[in-house]
């Protein structure tokens, strides 16, 4: 191979990692902001968890404190925040504007804010802070959680901006859960429930009887093979009885 041809391909070769490296960097980026996970519940859902991903984007600085803002236009309720290692959680309640009638009783406040301090995310690393909660509203089609990020040199990420449908994603976008039509799964889970508790006062009869069935259904089973057996030997019997009265003849 001649080395012209060797320097071009080499060259080439180049190029096309640079390219590679440079898409995998540009997907990186895009890819490195606060999110939520799952990115989706159905309408009303309770007692579920979200977990609040925060990846560190900085290369010389480490993120230091987390605030996530939950809305209260939809408000999320019964809401607990998992213990951390290493960090702080402070938890707002804010009054609702409208109160939330539920089974328990009505609701006149909810958690607004929780921030997490205290902690350190290192270049290249992320942590997830899990929330839990009773229950998600159930009159709208998502939730936005407008998250703030602070680092070691001062410097603070707003993720607070919300994609217009059918746009681009935006520099610095909010997390955001979809909230989905319940499924017929869904609606018929408290009736599936509420079932499976009266079939558990009635099982046990049931089963008593099943097993008296088939334990009858054994033995009828067995005596008919016995009485088969017990056939075909007396035949035997008789016949090897004729044979040796022929034979004595």
């Amino acid at each position: 191979m001649s080395t012209t041809r060797t320097t071009t391909l080499r060259r080439a070769g180049a190029v096309t990692a640079l390219a590679g490296a440079a898409v995998l960097a540009a997907a990186g980026a895009a890819s490195a902001h606060v999110t939520v996970h799952p990115e989706s519940y159905a309408k009303g859902a309770t007692d579920g968890v979200l977990t609040f991903r925060v990846p560190n984007e900085e290369d010389t600085a480490s993120t230091t404190k987390v605030q996530v803002f939950l809305p209260t236009d939809h408000p999320v309720l019964g809401v607990l925040v998992s213990p951390q290692d290493g960090w702080t959680a402070k938890v707002t309640n804010t009054k609702l504007k409208t109160p939330v009638k539920t089974d328990d009783g009505t609701i006149t406040d909810a958690v607004s804010e929780i921030t997490w301090t205290g902690g350190k995310i290192g270049a290249g690393q992320y942590e997830d802070f899990n929330v839990a909660f009773g229950q998600l509203p159930d009159d709208t089609g998502q939730l936005t959680f407008k998250a703030l990020q602070t680092y070691s040199d001062g410097k603070t990420v707003r993720w607070i901006e919300e994609a217009e449908q059918g746009g681009e994603e935006p520099e610095n976008p909010a997390p955001v859960l979809k909230l989905t039509a319940k499924s017929a799964k869904d609606e018929g889970s408290s009736a599936s429930a509420a079932s499976s508790a009266t079939s558990k006062s009635s099982g046990s009869s049931k089963s008593t009887a099943s097993s008296s069935d088939s334990t009858a259904r054994g033995l009828g089973v067995a005596g008919l093979i016995v009485g088969v057996l017990g056939l075909a030997a007396a035949v035997l019997a008789v016949v090897r009885g004729r044979s040796a009265g022929s034979r004595a003849e």
